[in-house]
């Protein structure tokens, strides 16, 4: 893990920037514009690796629950915007929302080595949204992913995923636009609880 900047952002210290983004600010929570051409990925379908997405993160114990209200301007094919938990460039675990073939879908991207991924169509199970609400539970060798729409209180369960335990590892708010010209993002509500 690399030296935290000391940031302060959400009445927490300690965060540190994981490629930082051109435009960012501590307005309202955090408010980022993605840069073009960033993503996290690796390998599985295209033989693509990228690890060029922001990040905002801190260190987190092997026990906690990360929750954060996210609101998005989404407008090109796979931007994403939720809440990062990384071991390294090879082990991670992504969840929020993303734009896939111009629908709004609750997304989990777990990688060990290659990426592997879970998606709902977010407006077939909740209607139309203004935000997304996106929890990582940690606890043990599991990660449970949660969400809410519009606020609600995360209960419905997306992916629990195997997360090596015991380990040192970072989490916090994420986002990325591969194939966007820039990407418009707001993190509030951020809520980080060790158990």
């Amino acid at each position: 893990m690399q030296q935290a900047e000391d940031i302060t952002l959400f009445g927490l210290s300690g965060w540190r920037w994981l490629n930082r983004p051109v435009n960012w600010l501590s307005y309202a929570g955090l408010t980022v514009t993605a840069d073009s051409g960033t993503d996290f990925w690796r390998t599985t379908q295209h033989g693509h690796v990228a690890d060029t997405g922001h990040a905002l993160l801190r260190p987190v114990g092997a026990r906690f629950r990360l929750s954060v209200r996210v609101f998005g301007d989404y407008r090109e094919q796979y931007d994403q915007a939720g809440l990062l938990l990384r071991l390294d460039e090879r082990n991670w675990i992504k969840a929020g929302a993303a734009l896939v073939d111009g629908e709004p879908m609750v997304s989990a991207v777990v990688t060990r080595d290659l990426s592997d991924w879970s998606m709902v169509p977010l407006e077939r199970v909740c209607g139309p949204v203004e935000s997304i609400t996106v929890e990582l539970h940690r606890s043990g060798d599991a990660v449970t992913v949660r969400y809410a729409a519009d606020g609600g209180t995360p209960e419905t369960v997306l992916r629990v995923a195997y997360f090596p335990p015991d380990t040192e590892a970072e989490a916090g708010p994420m986002c990325a636009s591969p194939y966007g010209a820039g990407f418009p993002v707001r993190f509030a509500e951020l809520s980080l609880v060790d158990e």
